[in-house]
């Protein structure tokens, strides 16, 4: 699967996904400090999810009703890289499918995913 990463993703996840065969943009290394609505531009002409930890991605997202590949933020605070880099590799494992043109939010335990024609609650 492709995907972006997002600058502040941290290396070891986007280098575990590397690991698992996904094809991944990293932001920090090819354009860093670029908006974010390049960011979600890239993604979206790549046709990617974007992996991320920047909230502001949902008001993007949501309220600018702004189209795109899919987002994945990455909500994991006080787990070590490692770990986190495990949670996302399994979380794109079990549910890699339905994260493209949804919002997922992975955070400890939990995955959550609402396809973008969702309805917010």
């Amino acid at each position: 699967m492709r995907f972006v990463a997002d600058e502040g993703v941290d290396r070891a996840i986007v280098e575990r996904l590397r690991q698992d065969g996904h094809n991944v943009t990293y932001i920090a290394e090819i354009t860093p400090g670029i908006s974010d609505d390049n960011v979600l531009k890239a993604a979206t002409e790549q046709g990617s999810p974007l992996i991320t930890t920047d909230k502001d991605f949902g008001e993007l997202i949501f309220r600018q009703r702004r189209l795109d590949a899919g987002v994945i933020l990455v909500r994991l605070a006080g787990m070590t890289q490692a770990a986190k880099a495990e949670a996302v590799a399994a979380a794109v494992k079990v549910h890699g499918d339905q994260m493209r043109n949804a919002f997922s939010v992975i955070s400890a335990g939990m995955v959550r995913i609402r396809p973008q024609d969702a309805k917010p609650a």
